[in-house]
């Protein structure tokens, strides 16, 4: 190894590394980091700040407008990478840093990477307390950023400017580990970003990643193919999983060979094409008819590449065969094993094809692909008429998805959703034609991630026409990151859905017979409700925008907005109590044990009815 030095200060460190960290895409080799975003302070603007200059050729800068906005664009920007991708973020420190917590956590549930480096306060303690330092009374080490602690996958705070070696290797290390990967903080204390040291050149070596597969053991893959080839009714639950490993024609290919239904989890969802004979679509609280039949009839589900949350198993009441068995195909062993599954330890794609090769000549009978099929006939039938135009004063969402779908046909669309109702119907609803073309965040439901999601997603993939839609709640939580796609030019299309308030939560507040309560804006305590022009609040962030007043009239805008180069931003008032009633299961938000409300007590006999069909295991 090379003794030879160059001396930089550890922010300037911190960047050039950086650069140096390489993958390989379609057989091309580029930077592994799309980028940095970044909104300065005390605490990173003279440390990091400076250094991010002196690189910003290869590495380019993205000034933020909200920290957890421009978290939640990187985040999207790996997702909808695949994870090979990803960006860095920066902040000072407090606020600016405490802003990103949120955001770590959302990467840390979704297993996404993203290197989040805020700045810190002063090792050498001289200034102490320094501007937005908390102070513990019993700890002199801590600090806001050790917040990061339990939603980081690794953290570390650097005090001394060689610590930064081993901290930048162990974070490329979790980043692209397909078991390990999500958030990663380094703690950057503000006086060691500014303080030099002699880094052995051998440090910026270019370094090049490449996706791990691990292959599964012996012994699992015997157990689960037994467990499969005992099966009489099998399967198979679609997760993030697939799309991560790029496994979708692996999945196809064992589907269509063995003869296995699929059912995609949100995270899973366009991991086969909607229109591909074999899935079923959405499964769980949010899922197709078709889908949920054959998993309460199932006696062996193969999960692949799923956490298997609550909405995907209806809060573990939709199986409803008493001897059910669960093999996981997870590259994590973590959730491979979860309620008592057959853990499958073993990328998806060389998983799938492990089982494949090892049920060679093995069909299912053709009966319960022909029961899948007809399933998914009835459900189409139902999808399509919740879809359909009609001339309702307030239309319901799924009626504005129909639009949206049948306005973007033909082009090369990514949808990008994040929490409320919609989720739901679109999980249900939207029909993905590719991997990847449906971007949601439903493994912590984050609002406000919509449109700084949509960001994300058009730098990942700047030749997709990115498509948002979002519930004006969500929108007034955070819609600063359309201010960064005019600035970037990153074209957005934002189609904004007002029922006036939030409309899922008070949905649900009936279904557990509580009052309309502080969830509509009508049923708040206000003095005038207000009166929200949003098209005027998107057009004077600079979007192009649109109030549109019925579902023929929101078609016609997005086709005729569709030629537009700026981001583009059409309302439509939607009426907040209908959902789709087809489909769906039920899931389980406890409801009060006493309550003086009749409707309360009703809920709660109903509640204690459905607990009798959960598992536990």
């Amino acid at each position: 190894m090379s003794k030879l030095t160059v001396r930089l200060t550890m922010a300037q460190a911190v960047a050039r590394f950086l650069t140096r960290q390489m993958t390989v895409i379609d057989g091309k080799t580029v930077p592994i980091f799309g980028g940095v975003f970044a909104i300065f302070g005390h605490g990173n603007v003279a440390g990091l700040g400076e250094a991010l200059h002196g690189v910003r050729d290869e590495l380019p800068t993205y000034r933020g407008q909200n920290e957890q906005g421009m978290a939640n664009a990187a985040i999207a920007f790996a997702k909808a990478s695949f994870r090979q991708r990803f960006m860095a973020c920066t902040t000072s420190i407090g606020p600016g840093a405490l802003n990103m917590v949120t955001s770590a956590a959302l990467a840390h549930v979704n297993r996404l990477p993203v290197l989040l480096l805020p700045g810190d306060v002063f090792a050498n303690r001289r200034p102490d307390p320094v501007l937005q330092q908390m102070e513990d009374f019993g700890d002199g080490t801590m600090t806001v950023n050790d917040c990061f602690r339990p939603v980081s996958r690794y953290f570390d705070r650097i005090t001394r400017p060689e610590q930064i070696i081993p901290a930048l290797r162990r974070a490329m290390q979790v980043l692209t580990d397909p078991a390990e990967c999500g958030p990663v903080t380094l703690s950057l204390c503000q006086d060691v970003q500014a303080e030099a040291y002699d880094y052995p050149e051998s440090f910026f070596e270019e370094r090049l990643w490449t996706v791990r597969r691990p292959e599964p053991d012996a012994g699992e893959l015997a157990q689960a193919i037994a467990a499969i080839r005992a099966a009489r009714r099998p399967v198979i639950i679609a997760g993030g999983g697939v799309l991560y490993s790029q496994a979708s024609p692996a999945l196809a290919a064992f589907a269509e060979t063995h003869g296995i239904p699929v059912m995609e989890t949100q995270a899973g969802k366009s991991s086969l094409p909607h229109d591909h004979a074999l899935n079923m679509g959405s499964v769980g609280v949010t899922g197709t008819s078709a889908s949920n039949r054959l998993a309460e009839e199932a006696d062996l589900v193969l999960a692949v590449g799923t956490r298997l949350q609550d909405f995907t198993t209806g809060s573990w009441a939709l199986f409803k065969d008493e001897d059910v068995a669960i093999v996981g195909l997870n590259v994590q062993a973590f959730d491979a094993g979860k309620h008592e599954a057959l853990p499958l330890v073993a990328d998806a794609r060389v998983g799938l094809e492990a089982l494949s090769a090892a049920l060679a000549g093995h069909r299912f009978d053709p009966s319960w692909t022909g029961k899948a099929t007809e399933g998914k006939a009835e459900w189409i039938a139902a999808a399509d008429r919740a879809t359909a135009a009609t001339n309702a004063a307030l239309p319901s969402d799924a009626q504005v998805i129909g639009a949206v779908q049948r306005a973007c046909a033909g082009r090369k669309t990514t949808l990008v959703c994040a929490s409320g109702g919609l989720p739901g119907e679109l999980h249900k609803l939207w029909q993905a034609v590719a991997p990847g073309s449906y971007h949601m965040d439903y493994g912590f439901s984050t609002m406000g991630y919509e449109i700084a999601g949509g960001l994300g997603v058009k730098l990942a993939k700047p030749d997709d026409d990115v498509v948002v839609m979002v519930g004006d709640g969500s929108y007034l939580m955070l819609n600063s990151e359309l201010v960064s796609a005019i600035m970037l030019g990153a074209k957005l299309t934002v189609v904004l859905l007002d029922n006036s308030g939030y409309g899922c939560i008070n949905r649900l507040q009936m279904a557990t017979g509580g009052a309309n309560f502080n969830n509509l804006l009508k049923d708040t305590q206000n003095v005038e409700l207000p009166a929200i022009d949003y098209a005027a609040h998107a057009a004077a962030l600079g979007a192009v925008t649109r109030k549109v007043s019925s579902i023929s009239d929101l078609e016609a805008a997005l086709q005729e907005m569709a030629s537009e180069t700026r981001s583009t931003v059409i309302v439509i008032d939607t009426d907040p109590l209908i959902t789709t009633d087809a489909g769906g299961h039920w899931w389980d938000v406890a409801v009060p044990e006493v309550s003086v409300r009749p409707t309360v007590n009703a809920a709660r006999t109903a509640y204690e009815k459905a607990l009798d069909a959960q598992r536990f295991g």
